[in-house]
């Protein structure tokens, strides 16, 4: 696959604005961390693959790094910062020279990829002793209001999610291109009023894509969720780290 579904790919373009309104960021503690992982500073370039809107794109910059935004939905390119280098592609087919960045970062997206292929092209992007971060931020399904949500939505999603399975693992067990995932939590709550929660549903790419009577419904019943003083969604942010084998080590792994 070297592009989103088609299904995707509409509701992302979409929900740009209410994407970059409603989604969450990242807590610093995070970013503290995978940027001292990643040797994020001046000097050094990460690409921020599959950047959406630049919920990460923004923190980046802060490290001093030159970041560079591959995103292939136009909707969501035009809302990233200027003072990233924005271009069209994708995690199997980025327009970048080989050996060119010293980190790769994939926030709330390597889902969506095919695996095989993304992991072989961030591989060939990366230089000699860079690394991969995934960055993901989750709900978890115990708490009342992301159980309410989730009952909300669930109905319109075509088929389970690797987001949620956990499917996407496999991919780097079988290409054997990066080493263990280095795994980090830490809480990131996101305050919202009724407005924020409806664009927070409304970014949700399947969501998106409905038909306007069907979405209506879906988030009218959203803001009914949110009373007088707003809401408080539960969630963490889970942050991954892979280093970049070498050829050599690739080779005997093969």
């Amino acid at each position: 696959m070297t592009r989103l579904p088609p299904a995707a790919s509409t509701g992302f373009a979409r929900s740009a604005a209410a994407y970059e309104r409603g989604r969450p960021g990242y807590p610093p503690d995070a970013i503290d961390f995978l940027a001292a992982r990643l040797g994020l500073a001046p000097g050094r370039t990460v690409v921020d693959l599959a950047a959406g809107t630049g919920k990460l794109t923004r923190p980046l910059l802060a490290t001093g790094a030159e970041v560079v935004a591959v995103e292939p939905v136009a909707e969501m390119r035009a809302e990233l910062p200027a003072d990233a280098r924005s271009v069209d592609g994708t995690a199997e087919a980025m327009p970048l020279p080989t050996a060119s960045a010293d980190a790769v970062a994939v926030a709330q997206a390597f889902h969506w990829f095919d695996g095989d292929a993304a992991l072989a092209e961030v591989h060939r992007v990366l230089r000699p002793g860079g690394a991969l971060t995934l960055v993901w931020n989750r709900r978890p399904m115990d708490d009342p209001l992301n159980h309410a949500i989730e009952e909300l939505i669930a109905p319109h999603r075509s088929h389970p999610s690797a987001f949620h399975t956990g499917a996407w693992r496999a991919a780097f067990e079988r290409t054997q291109l990066f080493g263990p995932l280095e795994e980090r939590v830490f809480p990131n709550e996101q305050s919202l009023d009724a407005d924020g929660l409806v664009d927070r549903v409304a970014s949700v790419s399947f969501i998106a894509a409905l038909d306007e009577s069907e979405r209506t419904q879906v988030l009218r019943a959203v803001r009914a969720l949110v009373g007088a003083d707003g809401v408080t969604i539960r969630q963490y942010t889970e942050v991954q780290v892979a280093d970049r084998l070498g050829r050599h080590l690739i080779d005997v792994c093969l």
